[in-house]
């Protein structure tokens, strides 16, 4: 890890002996790096406008910084991981069934929490990625509303849902959630912490003022999912939660629309005290290879990232052979055990390095941490191998296309596989540049295709779909640069490939 000598940053090759004076060098300079940066970090608090929030929110990126100066190697040794053991992972489908008699007494222990930190500005949106339109006009934020509304409505119960946002979604949440001031849920929200960005090269903060205005937003960031336990608590809804009688919350991305309450989960942990984390975990497929996995290291349970692996192994955690689970990030948290460690200071997580560039080509990192990756510090880990269903994100227009298709159906806010699919699982889908925008995408289908005995899709160029077209089998559409494909309206293709600089006319 970076050590400051100077002005200029030197790299500590881990797994080398040092000499005596070779780590007295790296700790005087990992000190000149620290001192350097409190300094300027004293410096923008003096002339921030809100000094108190400021100060609590510098004091916790000390700390991350510190840690990210006091590693001295990978955070795992690749020959020490463990095979998992037997009971590290239950299926799901060993999962006992709840009494029905008793739905309303477990929903009344959950607090749902949605990461709602993000942007939308990759399918090419403004404002937060959650008021994006899904299906029918409906948002992800809509959905995530209606489920809670569902569940509380069936069951008579009072299950709150509470929204993390960053600094970059807070304000334009909170006006949206005025529509929902009928609904029967209680919606809570928070704001996770900002942190300064730091100059690659020589270790110390990017801004120059504390502004979130105009072009200074840029030197700020919102440091990773991680950071919930912390802003949860220091929000103060963690202990308000607690003396409510409420005992878990269940964690998971707004964008994913998989991610519903699932009472068989809830059920585990109330039944089995001594489970303070379940992670949700799927089967592997080629297009998870990049996804966290569950490892045994110093026979604990935990996440492994492919941040956190050596190069020379990177292949090898990709394997579909050898790790054939990862983390969909839908957690369950015990409240108690949240409030203990904190309070203890025993959460820890490893530091996430994230490399970026300002707009004027500055090399900056991020230190950043991940909300599975504090599995470790809880008691009773368990990892659950759901089906795939509770897994359906939307990070691109190619999952968009997969949402608003007739694969599913919508009711009280899940979309439900129809039964008409044959497979249980997704087609693959993939769409070229032209489809990158959200708005690009909705302009290019007239209609969405019927896709219920589709198994592969890949569109790249300049192409657009007419009403009333059905996919099936493996479709493959490549249109040359510079020219363009119109599918006719009603055209069935089925194991085609449609290629060259023909605009397709009829059928």
């Amino acid at each position: 890890m970076p050590v400051m000598n100077g002005g200029s940053a030197l790299y500590n090759m881990g797994g080398l002996r040092r000499s005596s004076s070779q780590l007295e060098f790296h700790t005087q300079g990992r000190r000149d790096a620290q001192r350097a940066l409190w300094k300027e970090l004293d410096k923008l608090k003096e002339i921030a406008p809100m000094k108190e929030i400021v100060s609590k929110e510098f004091e916790g990126f000390k700390e991350l910084f510190s840690r990210f100066l006091a590693e001295t190697g990978p955070s795992v040794r690749w020959e020490d991981i463990q095979p998992l053991s037997e009971d590290a992972v239950m299926p799901y489908d060993k999962l006992e069934k709840h009494n029905p008699e008793s739905v309303r007494e477990l929903l009344d222990k959950l607090v749902v929490v949605k990461l709602n930190g993000g942007l939308g500005t990759s399918m090419g949106c403004k404002g937060p990625k959650s008021v994006i339109s899904v299906r029918n006009d409906v948002t992800f934020l809509d959905l995530a509303v209606q489920q809670i509304e569902h569940l509380n409505k069936t069951y008579g119960s009072s299950v709150p849902l509470v929204l993390m946002n960053s600094f970059n979604t807070h304000e334009d949440t909170k006006a949206v959630l005025n529509c929902y001031s009928s609904c029967k849920v209680d919606i809570h929200t928070f704001m996770q912490r900002r942190y300064p960005r730091i100059n690659k090269e020589t270790l110390l903060p990017t801004a120059k003022t504390c502004s979130m205005d105009g072009t200074n937003l840029e030197h700020w960031y919102p440091p990773g999912h991680g950071d919930i336990y912390q802003s949860f608590y220091d929000s103060e809804l963690l202990e308000s939660f607690i003396r409510q009688g409420k005992e878990y919350m269940f964690i998971s991305n707004i964008d994913n629309l998989g991610a519903t309450v699932d009472l068989k989960i809830l059920n585990l942990l109330v039944k089995q005290k001594n489970r303070d984390f379940v992670m949700e975990v799927t089967d592997k497929t080629r297009a998870d290879i990049k996804g966290g996995t569950l490892i045994q290291y110093e026979d604990k349970l935990r996440l492994l990232e492919i941040a956190q692996v050596p190069k020379e192994h990177v292949d090898e955690f990709k394997s579909v052979s050898k790790f054939k689970i990862f983390n969909t990030n839908n957690l369950w948290v015990k409240l108690s055990s949240i409030k203990r460690l904190i309070d203890e200071k025993m959460m820890d997580m490893e530091v996430i390095v994230n490399n970026k560039s300002l707009e004027n080509g500055t090399n900056v990192i991020q230190l950043e941490t991940a909300v599975g990756a504090a599995m470790k510090c809880f008691d009773g880990a368990l990892g659950i191998n759901v089906p795939r269903s509770r897994f359906l994100p939307v990070k691109r227009s190619s999952d968009l296309l997969l949402a608003m298709s007739n694969l599913y159906s919508l009711k009280a806010g899940s979309l439900i596989m129809s039964p008409l699919r044959e497979f249980r699982t997704t087609p693959i889908v993939k769409l070229g540049t032209h489809f990158d925008k959200v708005r690009d995408f909705l302009r290019r289908f007239n209609g969405i295709p019927d896709m219920l005995e589709l198994d592969h899709l890949t569109v790249s160029g300049d192409v657009t779909f007419g009403k009333g077209i059905s996919l099936k089998g493996t479709v493959i559409i490549i249109a040359n640069h510079g020219d363009r494909i119109d599918i006719p309206p009603g055209a069935i293709l089925e194991n085609k490939i449609v290629s060259g600089n023909l605009r397709i006319l009829d059928h």
